[in-house]
């Protein structure tokens, strides 16, 4: 097929002019953040391929399931369906060939290059991203169970803490079960503490509902951690259950937590989700995600809604509860919204795609994490480049004193080889980190070592006595079964180092095998033909 000079001509041009066209500047997309946390798009040329975060600078972490909470049933399964979903969300985050990647049997790796916004990306990892539509309670069920839950308390030894001082006159808890809550909690023994401490949402800006509750900042944590004691909790009729919502709301110069009585029954859950949008609210001009259900999700929902028309239908995402609760005005099909309140157009978007992604089996924590400075990539690109240059410095110089005119034709299919490993690189869309350029300067010797082969084996046909074309012939022809032998060694070992390896080391082995590729196409191919003319 190539017995001609003019056929191997055409293929190295052929070659060349497809690592250059990989080689290309291209438009990368990036997602910035402005002060007032809109975001904005904005695109950069780069060539070659990308930067790995060592090289780049970004966010490295690394995350388990954690089931302090809920216990999985099927780590290894859980830990899989984990790591499709992060692919989910990461892909939509805007962030350049991420990496993603499983890491043993029980870990996830989440590598993102020139990442702008550490805390948001954390935000988007660990969201769990489970969406329940729950009623609020209209049955007064805490208002009933406040007195047996002080008890509770007392009987346990609870006392009435800083955060938890008698208010001035009695609250409207307290007015309800006609009782004053204020000689309760001036006797300093636990008797009254929550009836003191959980008033009836009331203001201006919130809605009188059944099920909603106020609790002072600064006691909503010990409140949670008294709410969560099971003696406590087992005051709570069946059928109901408590939630937070993540925001503060000011009540005069006050800020409160809300707190939600809600259904112990979700009508609804995100399974049957099919599509969540970011979008602005034309009449409010906030934030807000529409949502989209499947048909059989569709059908449910209108049937409970038609069941509670006239009731406040709360919206929790990850056990939170979004927003104020809507009253449902007739019953819902297949679409909806969730109103973000105060939050921004971004944080709409984050929750849009990690919705769209799906929710996480299990949670995810961190357990390690790093974040990469811009200063130590370009340490590192810097270092890399001039090893690069020292090594194929002192290469060239080597075969050119020691082969000479043949050593020019080496260094001649180098410069192809050099070539041909970024292009393919570039061309698989291959992230190139530190360990990677360590492994492209390392092949660069690799790559005239079959050269080396070829050419001690024609100095032997030409001792021999044969003349220059047939010793050059011999050459090439004897020498492959050892080049063959040992490039294909390096190539196994590099197969095994990319099948069990991390991130860093699977940057090694691709660089290594696809420099063992390029090498043989120069030193074999590129470096025969220039024999040939």
């Amino acid at each position: 097929m190539f017995s001609s000079i003019r056929s191997r001509l055409i293929f190295i041009a052929v070659l060349a002019l497809a690592s250059l066209w990989a080689l290309r500047p291209r438009q990368v997309r990036d997602s910035f953040q402005r002060p007032d946390g809109t975001t904005y798009d904005s695109t950069k040329t780069v060539w070659g391929p990308n930067l790995g975060l060592d090289l780049q600078g970004g966010m490295h972490l690394a995350l388990e399931l954690d089931q302090s909470k809920v216990v999985s049933t099927d780590p290894a399964k859980d830990i899989d369906l984990a790591l499709t979903i992060l692919r989910k969300r990461i892909d939509e985050f805007g962030v350049s060939e991420p990496v993603v990647q499983k890491s043993g049997n029980d870990r996830i790796v989440v590598e993102l290059a020139g990442l702008k916004d550490p805390e948001r990306a954390r935000g988007i990892v660990q969201k769990a991203a489970f969406l329940e539509f729950r009623i609020t309670d209209k049955t007064q069920a805490l208002e009933r169970s406040l007195p047996a839950m002080d008890r509770a308390l007392h009987a346990l030894g609870v006392k009435a803490g800083p955060g938890a001082a008698a208010p001035a006159a009695p609250n409207a808890v307290s007015q309800l079960l006609g009782k004053d809550s204020t000689k309760a909690d001036s006797t300093g023994d636990g008797e009254g503490i929550l009836s003191s401490l959980i008033q009836p949402a009331a203001g201006a800006s919130l809605p009188a509902m059944p099920g909603q509750y106020m609790v002072p900042v600064g006691a909503a944590e010990r409140v949670d951690s008294m709410l969560s004691l099971p003696t406590v909790a087992r005051e709570l009729p069946r059928g109901v259950t408590w939630r937070w919502a993540p925001d503060t709301v000011s009540i005069g110069v006050t800020p409160y937590r809300l707190l939600y009585v809600l259904a112990d029954k979700a009508i609804m859950d995100g399974t049957h989700l099919e599509e969540a949008q970011a979008q602005i609210d034309p009449l409010t001009s906030g934030a807000i995600v529409t949502f989209q259900l499947d048909r059989r999700g569709g059908r449910d929902f209108y049937r409970e809604t038609s069941a509670h028309v006239g009731d406040y239908m709360a919206i929790l995402l990850d056990g939170r509860v979004q927003g104020i609760p809507p009253v449902i005005n007739s019953a819902i099909e297949r679409r909806g919204q969730i109103t973000m309140g105060n939050k921004t157009l971004q944080q709409a978007q984050d929750l849009a795609l990690t919705l769209n992604a799906g929710a996480l089996p299990v949670p995810l924590k961190i357990v390690e994490q790093a974040e990469v400075g811009a200063t130590l990539g370009k340490d590192s690109v810097d270092g890399g480049i001039l090893a690069g240059l020292v090594g194929t410095g002192l290469v060239i110089l080597i075969m050119v004193g020691y082969y000479h005119k043949s050593g020019l034709l080496a260094v001649g299919g180098l410069l192809f080889y050099i070539l041909f490993t970024i292009g393919a690189l570039t061309a698989l869309g291959a992230t190139l980190t530190m360990p990677g350029l360590a492994g492209i300067v390392l092949s660069i010797g690799i790559a005239v070592d079959a050269n080396v082969l070829i050419f001690e084996r024609i100095r032997e046909e030409l001792d021999h006595g044969k003349n220059v074309r047939l010793a050059i012939d011999e050459g090439f022809k004897h020498a492959m079964p050892a080049i063959v032998d040992s490039n294909l060694s390096t190539v196994l070992t590099a197969l095994f180092l990319f099948q069990f390896g991390t991130g860093p080391v699977k940057g090694f082995a691709v660089s290594v095998i696809m420099g063992i590729f390029a090498s043989m196409i120069s030193a074999v191919f590129v470096t025969r033909t220039f024999y040939m003319l």
